[in-house]
């Protein structure tokens, strides 16, 4: 018996753009739709089996991308979580338990490509999971943002320095295992595509 593809809750106000998403996926994951935040957590809740993934509209109407984002890392739902919105990134990111975070337009290959790195992130331990949220937000502020806008953020340098920190302790584990494991390979060159 062959294990079931990773299921992902696209989680998108606008029924059309969310039924795009889960036609895009729907050929590698198995893909559950909610219309609103609200809807998002009642499916959660009632699911006889956790999300994978979840990709996540910020700006929506009754109960926001945010609000479901901290209800969902709340109530411990294990899961990664990439927002998926229109609105520009701000310093405000460092604070969000979310794992990726794109901005729309999206194309098919972005999504796929972000649910399949969620997918490869929940196999390994918190604090490389914690490595690749956090480059994730340091790759998308230092594209948004100036570089004397970087500089001057406490947040931002603490997020660098928190980085670097990670990186060192994932050195030294690498150091300590052997390096011919295809997947933990892949790890490490996944870290330095993701910076």
């Amino acid at each position: 018996m062959s294990e079931q593809p990773p299921l992902v809750l696209v989680v998108e106000d606008e029924p059309d753009l969310a039924d795009l998403y889960a036609a895009w996926l729907g050929d590698e994951y198995r893909v559950q739709t909610a219309y609103g935040g609200h809807e998002a957590l009642d499916q959660l809740d009632e699911a006889k089996e956790k999300a994978d993934a979840i990709l996540l509209d910020r700006r929506m109407p009754g109960l926001s991308g945010d609000e479901v984002l901290t209800a969902v890392r709340d109530r411990g739902i294990d899961c990664r979580v990439a927002m998926v919105t229109a609105v520009e990134p701000d310093f405000d990111i460092l604070e969000m338990g979310f794992d990726d975070y794109l901005v729309k337009p999206v194309t098919s290959d972005t999504l796929q490509d972000t649910v399949e790195g969620l997918s490869r992130r929940g196999e390994y331990d918190t604090e490389v999971q914690e490595l690749f949220s956090l480059t994730s937000k340091k790759a998308m502020l230092e594209s948004e943002k100036s570089a004397s806008d970087l500089v001057d953020n406490e947040e931002y340098q603490e997020l660098t320095d928190r980085i670097a920190e990670l990186r060192e302790q994932a050195d030294e584990s690498r150091d300590a295992v052997a390096t011919d494991d295809e997947d933990y390979e892949k790890l490490f060159q996944d870290f330095d595509t993701d910076a």
